[in-house]
């Protein structure tokens, strides 16, 4: 099992490859109406001129789950468990007899391994609904600069269709093909409404009456507002950024519900020193204790040459 998601994890990969760094796939070429106001905006420049700057963007994307997953996991991992036997806890099989990985880390994989997925299912999304859409950027005539009197569209609105009616430069003119939907809209929300999630699971109001409520509006706030500028800075339309965010949001949704499951049977931050469980869905029974008989009766339930998932 764990090997099938391994391909399916590298053909994801390969497939954001081709999106993002080849010319395998092109947006449709739709057409436009001359001086169409709804396309006429000034051209914001690069992306690099932006307030959200793409390694910006990325960086947290990549590396905020990681501080963030890792950080609770292992603060409940210490409050759960004497320092004297940190090390000598129930351990789970991974591959059958050859790799034993402590809960703590197992857990941690896997939800970061569910996410980075996630991440690169929102991306293959947001690429192909841009291939396929060609939608036109606010600023699509300005990068265009249409010769107007050959396309005899001087007096009157007509519609544009010739591929070859733009003069300006193909890189900009490719840049204003791809906007439906927003990219930026869809992978930031995707990251919000995935740690909100996790967050309100993991500390709820044991870490806080409003600590854990906070941290997840805050994150799911700085990805509306990466959106709405994205508005504001005439790169893409609402519809685009309306659009990305329904689809970073439902992606992040399922996962959470239908894989991890709302990350169910993992610790929460103690009330009480009988409340410091730790199994997984797949490491342990209902009623968790750390006695030498939980141990045995999950060393019987792991057969030899069996394989747990780590999703």
């Amino acid at each position: 099992m764990l090997y099938f998601q391994v391909v399916i994890l590298a053909a994801a990969v390969m497939l954001v490859y081709y999106f993002e760094f080849t010319d395998t796939f092109s947006p449709a070429e739709q057409g436009f109406i001359c001086r169409d106001p709804a396309l006429s905006r000034p051209d914001p420049g690069s992306e690099q001129s932006s307030s959200v700057q793409p390694v910006i963007l990325y960086c947290v994307v990549g590396g905020l789950p990681v501080v963030l997953i890792s950080g609770v996991e292992v603060t409940i991992f210490l409050l759960h468990y004497n320092l004297n036997n940190l090390y000598d806890q129930e351990k789970a099989v991974v591959m059958g007899d050859c790799c034993y990985v402590n809960p703590m880390v197992r857990r941690t994989f896997r939800f970061l391994g569910v996410y980075v997925f996630g991440l690169f299912m929102t991306d293959i999304f947001v690429n192909a609904g841009q291939m396929v859409t060609g939608s036109l950027a606010p600023y699509f005539l300005s990068v265009c600069r249409p010769n107007y009197t050959a396309l005899d569209c001087q007096n009157t609105a007509r519609f544009i269709s010739q591929s070859d009616a733009c003069t300006g430069n193909p890189d900009d003119i490719m840049r204003a093909r791809k906007t439906f939907p927003s990219k930026e809209a869809a992978l930031s929300l995707y990251l919000a409404v995935y740690l909100a999630m996790y967050v309100m699971s993991c500390v709820g109001s044991n870490g806080g009456r409003l600590a854990g409520p906070l941290l997840s509006l805050s994150l799911v706030s700085v990805a509306v507002l990466t959106g709405i500028n994205r508005v504001a800075e005439n790169r893409n339309h609402w519809r685009d950024v309306i659009a990305g965010q329904a689809v970073g949001a439902a992606i992040a949704v399922f996962l959470v519900v239908f894989v991890v499951q709302y990350f169910k049977k993992r610790p929460r931050l103690p009330q009480s020193p009988s409340d410091a469980g730790t199994a997984d869905t797949d490491e342990a029974s209902p009623q968790i204790n750390h006695s030498k008989d939980n141990s045995d009766k999950y060393a019987v339930a792991q057969t030899p040459g069996s394989c747990t998932e780590v999703t």
